[in-house]
């Protein structure tokens, strides 16, 4: 346990009468830091000595206090003069003084220190001697370099760090963090995740409640999130994917371990995936069509030769497919020539119709799509179930159907029709690499189609 002189100069750095326990009070509070902590007087002789500079150096409390300076002990003669001179000169200077010297242990090795002295005042406001914290050199720095890691992580980071509270709430965010949350970093803070984010905000939730309740994973998990476009306004939602870290945060001052939270890095890689994701994608349609022309080259009838790539080219793709052809172009007539069930996904048939053209009503995308030869998208958008549905009927889809692409049937320099695909609510709306893909599509089947034509079929 630490101790100290209880005559002479301990008087002065401590008060005239103490209380009762005083001295039991201070030796409690002097051999709970964790920083090593020693006292001289006004004389430079020691009169505190906690466990943790017993821990460091090796000497006990009895040991040290009650000595005159530290030389041949503490300090090697040598070195006592000016060891000794740089700490009690602090009882003349203002303020606190930083001091790295090494000190002698008691099996007669050497650590290296960095100290704090400050002067201790008696009663009178006079110098009655200093007292000196110190910690081993490595630890100060390890202590230093977490610090700056925090710092810097929190303010300069080129990646998302967001310190979230054991309520699933972020009380901490660095600047990179704020701009992709589309907010400014105080008005992050302490707002639920639902609030900040939209879909995907279930699995993050759960993410860092796992970590909270078992630990950090083993590998970094990519997040599709979204946020709010253009700096947080209620107009609009853009996915990213984050790939995210997480770090169960714990308290190093309580016995058994506490969690205070999460630590959440993050950096966005949407780019990347939609490339990989992309790529994935032209591979596997790459590979649909050169299947498509090898079943169809097997094909002896050549209407059988246009459904089997309209087959190979729904999977992934579509849920449905339809096939009209020209009856008459002023106005624009169609017959359906082949479609898949309206009800649950099959194979794309040939379709008696008896030659009676579609009532497609004005507007229709399957007929503008002929007017223009080329390609001729719809959505009936974020509507109702019961808008989606009227929405399908007057266009005599599927009731199921809430995207639509129209692709031209085209060969030898004539317009033969137009392939409708159709898409359900579990897929989302077709986009420009969908319309290149219906081109490729088409054009196969257009080349069935003209051939079954010139052969009569």
């Amino acid at each position: 346990m630490s101790a100290s002189r209880r005559s002479g100069t301990t008087d002065e750095l401590g008060p005239d009468e103490p209380e009762a326990g005083g001295a039991e009070l201070l030796a409690a509070l002097l051999d709970g830091m964790d920083a090593a902590l020693c006292a001289f007087d006004a004389d430079g002789v020691v009169t505190h000595w906690n466990r943790e500079a017993e821990r460091i150096l090796g000497w006990t409390a009895a040991e040290a206090v009650g000595r005159r300076g530290l030389s041949g002990w503490a300090v090697r003669t040598a070195d006592a003069g000016e060891v000794e001179g740089r700490l009690l000169s602090a009882m003349d200077a203002p303020g606190r003084q930083v001091h790295e010297f090494a000190l002698v242990t008691k099996d007669g090795g050497r650590v290296l220190v960095r100290m704090q002295s400050a002067s201790v005042r008696g009663a009178e406001g006079k110098p009655a001697g200093v007292y000196c914290a110190f910690s081993e050199v490595h630890a100060q720095i390890d202590l230093e370099r977490s610090i700056a890691l925090s710092e810097a992580l929190f303010e300069n980071a080129s990646w998302g760090v967001v310190l979230v509270d054991a309520d699933l709430r972020p009380a901490v965010v660095n600047e990179h963090a704020a701009r992709a949350l589309g907010l400014g970093r105080t008005a992050v803070l302490g707002r639920p995740l639902a609030d900040l984010l939209g879909q995907g905000v279930e699995e993050l939730e759960s993410a860092l409640a796992h970590v909270l309740a078992e630990g950090a994973p083993p590998a970094p998990a990519e997040l599709w999130v979204s946020v709010r476009a253009g700096g947080g306004r209620e107009d609009g939602f853009e996915r990213r994917c984050w790939r995210s870290g997480f770090l169960r945060l714990a308290s190093p001052l309580a016995e058994e371990p506490v969690p205070l939270g999460v630590g959440w890095l993050f950096q966005d890689v949407t780019e990347a995936k939609l490339t990989e994701q992309e790529a994935s994608q032209l591979r596997f349609r790459s590979q649909q069509l050169h299947r498509a022309a090898r079943a169809a080259a097997e094909c002896e009838d050549p209407m059988e030769s246009a459904t089997v790539q309209l087959d190979f080219a729904l999977a992934g793709f579509a849920d449905h497919a339809l096939v009209d052809v020209v009856a008459g172009e002023d106005p624009v007539r169609l017959v359906r020539a082949a479609a898949t069930p309206a009800g649950a996904p099959g194979p794309c048939l040939p379709v008696a119709m008896a030659g009676i053209p579609l009532r497609y009503p004005e507007g229709h995308p399957a007929p503008q799509c002929v007017e223009r030869a080329g390609s001729v998208r719809a959505s009936a958008g974020a509507a109702s179930p019961e808008r989606v549905r009227e929405w399908a009927a007057a266009r005599q889809w599927p009731q199921d159907t809430v995207h639509a692409l129209c692709a031209v049937l085209r060969s030898r320099g004539r317009t033969l029709g137009v392939v409708t695909f159709l898409r359900g609510p579990g897929r989302g709306p077709f986009e420009r690499a969908d319309a290149a893909y219906a081109e490729s599509v088409a054009a196969r089947v257009a080349v069935a189609l003209d051939l079954a034509g010139v052969l009569g079929g």
